[in-house]
């Protein structure tokens, strides 16, 4: 037996009217882009940002070397592994980001100033070239933000009150654990 589906109407709900489906609901959503329809309005300061900044692939050093781990013959024989270098002292990067990726406390940047990373996910190196190449962009993009100043202050009132009462509750609690005196 074939049952007639009528729009808006949801079979599993026992032909309940499903809003999202039903035309005389879909009027009722305001005419906003998709993905604002639901965002929250933007009340914060914007954050500074650099413009997008690309990495220059002439300052990058690349060198093949042997994967490690699984895969057979293929591992022994071929060098598809991608060891990159760059430098971040003589790189075109403006001098704040230059500054920001050298106080980054990361173990892949050496004490000279240079980024290495190893690429061996994948099976061939054109394909470890440019994963190394992404995580070099999203190294750089990760200090592109500029971080807010923290500006020290004090606690209100009430946070003080309330640290000193729970203080307070948390002696007596502790005075009444000592032995029980029979007067």
């Amino acid at each position: 037996m074939i049952e007639e589906r009528t729009p808006g109407v949801c079979s599993a709900s026992g032909g309940v009217v499903c809003p999202t489906r039903h035309a005389s609901f879909q009027t009722a959503l305001p005419t906003l882009p998709p993905a604002s329809r639901f965002a929250a309005p933007r009340t914060m300061q914007p954050v500074q940002r650099h413009p997008p900044i690309l990495v220059d692939e002439s300052e990058i050093d690349f060198s093949a070397i042997r994967a490690q781990g699984a895969g057979g013959q293929n591992v022994n024989k071929v060098s598809s592994a991608v060891h990159l270098r760059y430098d971040i002292r003589a790189s075109s990067l403006p001098e704040d980001l230059k500054e920001r990726l050298l106080a980054l406390r990361d173990s892949r940047i050496t004490q000279e100033g240079v980024l290495v990373l190893k690429a061996q996910q994948h099976r061939s190196q054109e394909m470890n070239r440019a994963d190394a190449i992404a995580r070099l962009q999203a190294v750089v993009d990760s200090v592109a933000t500029v971080p807010r100043t923290r500006r020290a202050t004090k606690p209100t009132y009430g946070s003080k009150q309330r640290r000193l009462e729970g203080k307070s509750q948390r002696s007596q609690v502790k005075s009444l654990r000592g032995p029980v005196r029979g007067d």
